[in-house]
């Protein structure tokens, strides 16, 4: 039974990628990066002293250093080290070189979408913001219903769908390096996120802004001497992967379009660029204008494609682990990263494998949660999807691979449809926003948003002069 149920999920994804997302993802990609005038790449200075500077911190509500660390929990987790590895196996090496061109144009798409949200964002109640493609498809579209769809799909993706997934990964690396029971872990795992999600957004930033720097650093050290003490095999495997992009290696991966869709696939799932799921962190934020944070969000997308997915990638190819048949996931990260370090690397990555999916489900969880509070602002029902969320951890656990990979690509699909269609219709004022933000900045300013300086820009409580 479940097998037929794998095969019809399968069968779904791949029509749905392979005929139409796919193209929409990198289509829209290229056109925001021109109407931008190339925006990820011209203000790439100007994103590094934002996250540098950190902003400011209000009591109430959160620093857009913050907010960022919560988009980067969830957005550094087990498709950074797991994903990649997949990614890999599926379509080879040269799935490694659509990711990179996913995250260089998806970059654009993300800066649009938080850009977006921190326009339409409204004040909580409590002092601090909340936002995100269901508020802006309200607000902006005038379609409050569009939004609830959208709520219902971030919920059950990532709140549910995604964090089995980061469970998977989690008990499967426990349980190839310390032989633990794969349920044992995933109830350990459920009690310490019950713990942090019961505390509220304020608890899960302060773990996050804890647990996330740190951990991708140390990560990204140990890829760099990886890389070093294999740098004479390097141009070979920088060919590999271009070679691999465009099916001129026929005996690795499945050819071009196999090596594309595993790329994009896993490059979306890692950068979540377009998915609409990174703009209800980037809400949260305090900030004097929007594009501030919109610049800080499409820097994480080059954090994480080109720091920590490459560093992966470098780790897995530098070894021939990939080749080995049976192995998948995770498994075959630890088996690479060992081959090049030693037998302590399973232990290492075990524990950094941990701290990255512990980080992605609090992240997760955060955006289930403000869209439970989108469409209807219930007490009980945030507590009944808590416990959704939680079991939906121990169910991961214990599950097949392949059938939370499947769900989750199924799924994730259908949130980039729904809100790349909005961002589309919305961009313009995305577009208008960074002209303004560009004029104040060649004034000598540090740019401060006013929704009346922008032509047609209504339904923005948070931008109004005075308030």
């Amino acid at each position: 039974m479940i097998d037929v149920f794998n095969d019809i999920i399968k069968l779904i994804n791949d029509e749905l990628w392979s005929k139409f997302i796919i193209f929409v993802i990198i289509g829209l990609g290229i056109y925001f990066t021109f109407k931008l005038k190339f925006v990820q790449f011209t203000k790439l200075t100007e994103m590094l002293r934002i996250i540098a500077k950190g902003g400011k911190k209000d009591k109430a509500g959160l620093s857009p250093f913050q907010a960022f660390c919560i988009s980067a929990a969830a957005r550094i987790g087990v498709g950074n080290l797991a994903g990649v590895a997949l990614a890999i196996s599926i379509g080879g090496p040269g799935a490694i070189f659509w990711m990179w061109i996913i995250a260089l144009v998806g970059a654009a798409t993300s800066f649009v979408e938080c850009t977006l949200a921190q326009i339409y964002k409204i004040k909580d109640g409590r002092g601090g913001f909340r936002g995100g493609p269901a508020y802006y498809m309200e607000k902006g579209l005038n379609s409050r219903k569009t939004g609830i769809w959208f709520s219902i799909l971030i919920t059950i993706t990532y709140g549910l769908i995604f964090n089995s997934v980061q469970a998977n990964t989690v008990t499967l690396a426990f349980n190839n390096t310390f032989h633990l029971d794969r349920t044992i872990v995933g109830i350990g795992l459920a009690i310490l996120v019950g713990i942090i999600i019961f505390g509220g957004v304020k608890s899960i930033a302060r773990v996050s802004e804890l647990i996330v720097p740190p951990m991708a650093i140390v990560y990204i050290i140990v890829a760099a001497y990886v890389v070093i003490t294999n740098i004479s095999i390097m141009p070979d495997v920088l060919m590999l992967i271009v070679k691999s992009a465009f099916g001129l290696e026929s005996a690795i991966g499945g050819g071009i379009g196999v090596a594309m869709k595993s790329g994009i696939q896993r490059g979306l799932f890692a950068t979540e660029a377009g998915m609409g799921s990174t703009p209800n962190a980037a809400a949260t934020a305090d900030v004097s204008h929007p594009v501030k944070q919109g610049l800080m969000q499409a820097l994480g997308v080059f954090i994480d494609t080109f720091l920590i997915c490459t560093a992966t990638a470098f780790i897995v190819l530098c070894s021939d682990v990939y080749l080995i048949p049976g192995l998948e996931g995770i498994v075959i990260t630890q088996e690479a990263l060992s081959s090049h370090v030693g037998s302590w690397a399973g232990t290492f990555l075990a524990v950094i494998i941990f701290l990255f999916a512990f980080s992605s489900l609090l992240g997760n969880y955060y955006y289930g949660e403000t869209n439970i509070s989108f469409v209807k602002n219930s007490k009980k029902l945030i507590n009944i999807y808590r416990v959704c969320a939680l079991a939906m951890i121990l169910f991961g656990s214990v599950a097949q691979l392949q059938t939370v990979w499947n769900l989750a690509d199924i799924f994730m699909g259908l949130m980039v449809i729904t809100n790349l269609i909005v961002i589309f219709l919305l961009s313009k004022f995305a577009f208008a926003a960074l002209n303004d933000y560009i004029k104040q900045k060649r004034e000598g300013k540090d740019p401060v948003f006013y929704a009346e300086n922008i032509s047609g820009l209504k339904n923005t409580e948070c931008w109004e002069k005075g308030k």
